[in-house]
């Protein structure tokens, strides 16, 4: 199996930063690349008040800081896009994921591994579509990267199971916990996780009890974060776009309908954290 050197990242928002972050991090030349320029400044800012928070707490150097900066270069330039393993984290739409890797394939070598981060489409659905779909398989950080442990390994129908075991090896090494999930909508987290937002959604719409008490009963029961200030850090649009993707990929099962309150949050833009106000305001 080709060691794997570079890695390049599509995508520079809070996931593609924080993934790009780790890599980077863990001793990696890395290319991270958006078409948008200014989410591209925003990330490289981002990126390096991540490291200093480490180096304020005393976890990482001056120096080692330092050493992963040089070691990240951020470009929208798609031509540039080169390397062992190129890791996609970009909208939840299939036929963008299909643009973006049919268009590195091209200009990337055939044993190049193509990695989507993808919170719920199938590996299977993605890979039909690129050549050599057996070095295409599934590398799904959670959010945020840089901090959470768990990373799912997710085959497709046809993946190459010993590039799946690669880059499980690899993503260890960056001190990540992976699992190797089937491939199915939502693997295992995002599965199980929907309803969490779902259900807190459906009280919140019934009137049982403010959004700021659900979070605090859930918070008081042993969850790091409620649901809605969760939805607030992933990203309003993002998780929306998750429950949608998945609604359509479960045949509409009512389990996973969409809420019109978060629907509402996305159309006036609302989309949390990064837009200074979600569920909350920031």
């Amino acid at each position: 199996m080709k060691d794997i050197r570079t890695i390049a990242i599509a995508g520079a928002g809070t996931m593609g930063a924080g993934i790009a972050q780790v890599t980077a991090n863990a001793g990696f030349k890395t290319i991270l690349f958006d078409i948008n320029q200014t989410i591209l400044d925003k990330a490289k800012q981002s990126i390096d008040k991540g490291l200093q928070f480490l180096v304020d707490k005393n976890k990482l150097t001056i120096k080692k800081k330092e050493t992963t900066l040089n070691l990240l270069k951020f470009t929208n330039n798609i031509d540039e896009v080169i390397a062992d393993l190129i890791i996609e984290a970009v909208i939840e739409r299939i036929d963008i994921k299909h643009d973006f890797f049919n268009t590195v394939a091209a200009i990337n070598s055939s044993d190049c591994i193509l990695a989507s981060n993808t919170s719920s489409i199938p590996i299977t659905q993605i890979a039909a579509k690129i050549p050599n779909p057996e070095r295409v398989i599934g590398i799904h950080f959670f959010n945020p990267a840089p901090i959470m442990k768990l990373v799912e390994i997710i085959n497709g129908a046809q993946s190459n199971k010993q590039v799946a075991l690669h880059c499980k090896t690899l993503i260890e090494s960056m001190g990540k916990t992976c699992v190797i999930a089937a491939d199915s909508p939502g693997f295992i987290v995002n599965r199980v996780a929907r309803h969490y937002y779902v259900e807190g959604l459906k009280i919140l719409e019934e009137q049982v009890a403010p959004l700021e008490v659900i979070d605090a009963l859930l918070e008081s029961s042993g969850f790091k974060m409620g649901p809605f200030k969760l939805m607030d850090l992933i990203g309003v649009d993002t998780n929306l776009s998750v429950t949608t993707s998945m609604y359509n990929l479960f045949n509409q099962d009512s389990k996973f309908r969409p809420n019109r309150i978060q629907q509402q949050k996305v159309d006036a833009g609302l989309n949390g954290r990064k837009t200074g106000k979600g569920f909350y305001e920031y």
